[in-house]
């Protein structure tokens, strides 16, 4: 079963289990999903799938340093409910050693010496942590430690 069809199978056993925030959040995942699908004119496959999940995460933690901003932690409460949910259909998430130890080889694969060559770094760093859900900011943090202490 791909992704897709999961999710809209997950949707309609939290509406029969009455999981109301499961609910919601899977509603709002599906409406996306068809969202992306309208534009691309096909079916979502699997890896498309995932972009569109972790554009989503990432949305999420956009929001949740808004509203720590703002002082909203129920907003902040709600929104990494939402995480945890649309993170169950998203590989595990890569370890920091995994980013550290990726940035490292991107490092030495580019032969990288100061800030001026982050974008190269970036580039060979998220190609080889691809499919393994890593964060890009956490990645780029890394990057930035790296470079600025070689």
């Amino acid at each position: 079963m791909n992704l897709s069809k999961q999710i809209v199978a997950d949707l309609t056993a939290s509406m029969k289990a009455q999981d109301a925030s499961r609910t919601s959040t899977l509603r709002m995942v599906k409406a996306a999903m068809m969202n992306r699908q309208i534009e691309k004119g096909s079916e979502l496959d699997d890896d498309d799938m995932q972009k569109l999940l972790r554009s989503l995460v990432k949305q999420r933690r956009d929001s949740i340093e808004q509203y720590e901003k703002a002082g909203r932690q129920e907003l902040v409460d709600k929104e990494k409910a939402e995480i945890e949910v649309i993170e169950t259909y998203l590989p595990q998430a890569a370890s920091h050693e995994e980013i550290e130890q990726a940035v490292a080889a991107a490092i030495a694969e580019t032969s990288a010496s100061s800030m001026k060559d982050m974008g190269k770094v970036m580039k060979a760093a998220q190609a080889a942590l691809a499919g393994k859900n890593a964060d890009g900011r956490v990645v780029s943090e890394v990057v930035k430690a790296k470079l600025t202490t070689s």
